[in-house]
């Protein structure tokens, strides 16, 4: 999390330079400003996975905060822009059945297995906390069709692209308490098989201040023969989101 909230410093830094240059609006209204800092929030599933590979759907949340730059494309009325970005994601899984991700001896170091919780910590453990985390720098880049093709600032727009993902960092982390009442943490940073990169489209439509998105990974989650179960399952994730500028 250190990391991410040295990425967020750096987009907030980044924008306000963009601001101090930028025309300004009365206090209480969105600032026209040029680029967009959003934070989207929504939920992560996994698509053609194993059936004894179940997620809890409310549990497992994604969180991504991009920073965009509109470009106009076609001419100053065409209504079109294109919007390439930096920005980082979150994806959570939240297993069903009390299981997790635990590295595989047998497939090799950047692998792993779905095993119950209690396999490895015991049967007579209370569990408080069962997460795992895949955090990836990311490169949005969409193209935007406004309603408003005078004023980007109003009015609805719709956008199809495409997001390029880069792992930086996954963990699982379990909480629990023992046999002996103990409280015990346990997070576990490592590759767990996935795969390095991801890429897919997305969709966007809303406000510009407000709007709905979705993203449909085109390649697969783990790599062949590494992850749980030998699945091939990909990423779809979708939620809503909010412009701060």
């Amino acid at each position: 999390m250190k990391k991410l909230y040295t990425v967020l410093f750096s987009l907030v830094l980044l924008q306000t330079a963009f601001a101090q240059d930028g025309p300004k609006t009365p206090v209480g209204g969105r600032p026209n400003i040029p680029s967009d800092l959003s934070f989207e929030f929504g939920f992560n599933q996994l698509n053609n996975r194993p059936e004894d590979m179940s997620l809890n759907f409310f549990r497992s949340r994604t969180f991504n905060v991009y920073f965009q730059h509109p470009i106009k494309i076609f001419g100053e009325t065409s209504g079109i822009t294109m919007n390439p970005g930096i920005g980082v994601g979150t994806d959570k899984y939240a297993f069903k059945d009390a299981q997790n991700l635990f590295n595989d001896p047998v497939k090799g170091v950047e692998s792993s297995e779905l095993k119950e919780i209690s396999e490895v910590y015991g049967d007579n453990i209370r569990l408080k906390t069962n997460t795992f985390a895949a955090n990836y720098f990311d490169i949005p880049l969409d193209f935007t069709y406004h309603l408003n093709k005078t004023n980007h600032t109003k009015g609805f727009r719709f956008s199809i692209g495409a997001k390029f993902g880069v792992l930086y960092e996954a963990h699982s982390k379990i909480k629990y308490k023992d046999s002996d009442g103990l409280k015990r943490k346990v997070k576990d940073s490592q590759n767990y098989g996935l795969e390095k990169f991801r890429y897919g489209l997305t969709f966007k439509a809303g406000s510009p201040g407000f709007y709905s998105w979705f993203y449909y990974g085109l390649n697969d989650t783990f790599q062949a023969g590494k992850g749980p179960i030998g699945t091939q399952a990909s990423q779809i994730n979708f939620g809503v989101a909010v412009k701060v500028f």
